[in-house]
């Protein structure tokens, strides 16, 4: 450094160094600040986090697994007068308006944290329930309000932020963390149909709802206390682009990604609402066999899989044996589309920008949850064996496009199918 003649420094030199110096102590600072926050992919808050939104996971999307029950008996006994398509309408729009608000729900939950969003989530499902459990029968009107409007309202601001939370605490093991999350829906999906069909002729639909309310009540309780904050929050935003991050459409990988998950999501709730069936397993173990083997492998495999099957098995024979292996084999296969997909979104996103990318994925397929089921009832106004095959046959082709396009999105990540991708 140069020296005037009384061999001092100038002070123009002097000033500065002493600016770079303070830059480079803010870029310490800052650097150590987001090391701070990195994924810890372990730890009793990051474990007791996947417990709590597992028990928040059962208590919102798990009465979605179970919608089938709800109606079989809505056909069955509680509103006759209305059509079949009619009544599958209360489940689409109660999937659609989760998946709708999914974005919105992201950048409140950033905002506010769950320290308060979960328990007031909490309060809006449970008192949902109890607003169901007062229905009345033949007056379809009342369940489209508390069971698809009001609680989905309430589920979608703890259910999806859930997601996205893994991601502050998780890297490597954020499938497996997504999968156990996702394993409480399932849980929910088996529970609460046996609860049902065991209940309701002992002492009636308004206290099984009821009894169903508590727990759930009991659940968001686990939750509040379990589920821990572990990044900063953030401002709200104060535009929309904010809240979707609308350049993830630039990503070719993303773009292709989501478009699968569209034309899947048309047809994956079918036989959710058709078929009694279960998939806790199909959701946990992809996560622990991710890392080895890739997301996105696991994923357009697994999608490819249930297209055969609903082809090859629910296709071909309504007989009781085989809806009982196509049940057990399709619950196994299709789990993946629910567990995989947002650790997908993580792995091809920036950690900043995880909640709102999942966010923006669920709220672009929320069209198809809305259509897809309406359209499927459609084929069967009269449930003739013809008609059933269409639905099937239909199901199964919108689940084939989606699998070829979730195989775009691979090969977009790698070329190369014989590498973790």
């Amino acid at each position: 450094m140069s020296r005037n003649s009384s061999g001092t420094i100038p002070t123009g030199i002097k000033d500065v160094t002493k600016i770079e110096e303070v830059d480079l102590g803010e870029k310490d600072v800052q650097d150590s600040s987001r090391d701070s926050y990195a994924p810890t992919d372990g730890g009793w808050d990051a474990w007791g986090t996947v417990f709590g939104t597992t028990l928040v996971s059962f208590g919102t999307f798990g009465f979605v697994n179970a919608f089938g029950a709800f109606s079989d008996y809505y056909n069955e006994q509680y509103l006759t007068n209305y059509s079949a398509t009619l009544i599958s309408m209360i489940g689409a729009v109660q999937v659609f308006i989760l998946y709708l608000f999914a974005g919105t729900a992201g950048a409140v939950f950033d905002s506010i944290g769950p320290r308060y969003l979960v328990p007031a989530s909490g309060v809006v499902v449970v008192f949902s329930l109890f607003m169901l459990s007062i229905t009345k029968s033949e007056h379809i009107y009342q369940q489209f309000l508390s069971q698809s409007v009001l609680f989905s309202l309430g589920a979608t601001f703890s259910f999806f932020p859930s997601m996205g939370l893994m991601a502050h605490w998780f890297k490597l093991k954020i499938p497996y963390a997504i999968g156990c999350l996702a394993s409480g829906a399932s849980v929910g999906g088996i529970v609460i149909p046996i609860m049902i069909s065991k209940l309701i002729p002992r002492i009636g639909f308004g206290w099984t709802i009821r009894i169903l309310a508590f727990i759930t009540l009991a659940c968001f309780a686990g939750g509040t206390m379990t589920i821990k904050q572990r990044r900063p929050s953030k401002p709200f935003p104060k535009s929309v682009s904010a809240l979707f991050d609308f350049t993830a459409f630039k990503d070719p990988c993303y773009l292709f990604l989501v478009l699968g998950c569209w034309f899947t999501v048309f047809a994956v709730f079918n036989p959710f609402f058709y078929v009694d069936l279960t998939s806790i397993f199909g959701r946990i173990s992809p996560g622990l066999i991710a890392g080895k083997v890739g997301r996105f492998n696991i994923l357009y495999i697994s999608t490819l899989i249930s297209s055969i099957l609903i082809l090859a098995l629910w296709y071909t024979s309504f007989a009781q044996e085989n809806l009982i292996a196509f049940a057990a084999l399709y619950g196994m296969f299709s789990g993946p589309f629910f567990s995989v997909t947002p650790s997908c979104v993580a792995e091809i996103s920036p950690i900043e920008r995880v909640g709102a990318r999942i966010g923006g994925t669920y709220a672009f397929m929320a069209s198809a949850t809305l259509a897809g089921t309406p359209i499927s009832g459609l084929f069967i106004k009269e449930q003739t064996r013809d008609n059933f095959d269409k639905l099937i046959l239909f199901s199964g082709i919108m689940s084939l496009v989606g699998t070829a396009l979730l195989l775009v999105s691979r090969l977009i990540r790698n070329r190369n199918l014989f590498v973790v991708a």
